[in-house]
């Protein structure tokens, strides 16, 4: 059963602030009555926050109407609604739609009801980890040419450039990387980028993260990013600011993910794809073969308002040089290219979208590695994963000191 917060008492209100910074209107909980009270959505606020539960990760998942969610606080988006679902890049296969239960908080029944999404709700506790409450869910002001890891981010990446491209797609294999300290984080993602190098950098970026700064834990979770003024003032991560408007009910963006792979043992990915709508200009972010998570709007950018000149794939990791020496934080699976498939990380089945909204095999890959000792990459091509690579690795060890 699931139901809305829609007429609460002022002690509960009170209380909810108290504990949270949130601007949910529903909460979500698990089904607990069984399917012949499954239509029972009655309100009674005493009974509600007893039943109030965390996903096994320690979440709380907050149901909050369309009309209410972040994005539409943003001044270009006031007053406007979700939009309908635009048309798929031609040669998007569809078939075999992918389970949409791959987060901790749904395993035990949890849902939101249609005319919601599910925001991961933000705690007191989040927002006193990061150093300002003006950075809480950004990146930090960097230098982001991937020839250069002066700041202490540190790449192995695969990318294309040198053309014009509306939207990407890759399957990215999860893993749950070790990250040696607060400061530090390790994600696997893809990059549709605009502009140049400095100030002007637009970005669009989608995949997983383990970020104990900004969730306060080790768990691999998806999470989305924009900005366009290079990280400065503009953009966030997932939905902590306002720009990408979410349109599924059942996907929480932040939210963990589950299952992860396993060294040796069994393999897990998931599948992104990003196209800009021909109709609209809108990016949207498609998880699997077919949900629809949302859209991140054309208003929000300036180079990316019309095209990427670039696309990337790859891992990143933030190297505080803890004791004077590289951190010992993972990238990918914590091992090396060369061990290959099932100890290696990888990204397979990469694509991009064409002017004509079509999707195509990358025309020209190049592959990077800021530190090859510490972490590396190699990639191919073959007729069942098409382009693909394996990277990652352990950080610190006798090669890299």
């Amino acid at each position: 059963m699931v139901s809305c917060y829609c007429k609460i008492p002022i002690f509960v209100f009170v209380f909810l602030l108290l504990l949270v910074i949130s601007s949910s209107i529903c909460a979500a909980h698990s089904s607990e009555t069984g399917n012949s009270q499954a239509n029972n959505q009655t309100f009674r606020p005493e009974e509600e926050l007893k039943k109030l539960k965390l996903s096994p990760d320690g979440d709380i998942i907050d149901c909050v109407l369309l009309r209410h969610q972040p994005a539409f606080d943003h001044p270009k988006l006031k007053g406007k609604k979700p939009l309908d679902p635009p048309e798929r890049p031609n040669g998007h296969n569809r078939k075999g739609m992918a389970a949409e239960d791959f987060q901790m908080w749904m395993m035990s029944g949890e849902s939101c009801p249609e005319g919601t999404i599910p925001i991961r709700r933000t705690t007191e506790e989040d927002m006193l980890r990061a150093s300002s409450v003006a950075s809480f869910g950004k990146k930090p002001t960097r230098l982001v040419r991937r020839d250069s890891s002066s700041d202490g981010h540190e790449h192995a990446v695969g990318y294309v450039s040198g053309d014009e491209y509306y939207g990407a797609k890759a399957n990215i294999n999860v893993w749950a990387p070790r990250v040696s300290n607060q400061y530090e984080f390790s994600l696997s993602q893809l990059w549709v980028i605009s502009g140049s190098f400095g100030d002007d950098l637009n970005t669009i970026e989608a995949g997983w993260q383990v970020s104990p700064e900004l969730y306060g834990d080790y768990y691999p979770r998806f999470f989305t990013y924009w900005t366009s003024d290079a990280y400065q003032a503009t953009g966030c991560y997932n939905l902590l600011c306002s720009g990408f408007v979410q349109t599924n009910n059942r996907i929480a963006i932040g939210a963990a993910i589950s299952p992860t792979s396993s060294y040796g043992g069994g393999q897990f990915d998931i599948s992104l794809l990003v196209w800009k709508d021909p109709k609209h200009g809108n990016w949207w972010l498609e998880f699997g073969s077919g949900i629809l998570v949302g859209y991140w709007p054309s208003i929000l950018f300036t180079h990316l308002r019309d095209r990427a000149s670039m696309v990337q794939f790859g891992g990143e990791i933030v190297n505080s040089s803890p004791g004077g020496s590289h951190t010992s934080t993972e990238m990918g699976s914590g091992h090396f290219a060369g061990e290959g498939f099932g100890k290696a990380s990888y990204f397979r089945n990469l694509q991009v979208v064409d002017w004509d909204n079509n999707l195509i095999p990358l025309p020209n890959l190049k592959v990077l590695a800021d530190h090859p000792n510490c972490y590396d990459i190699q990639g191919g091509i073959n007729t069942v994963w098409g382009n693909y690579f394996y990277y990652g690795g352990p950080g610190r060890n006798v090669n890299c000191p």
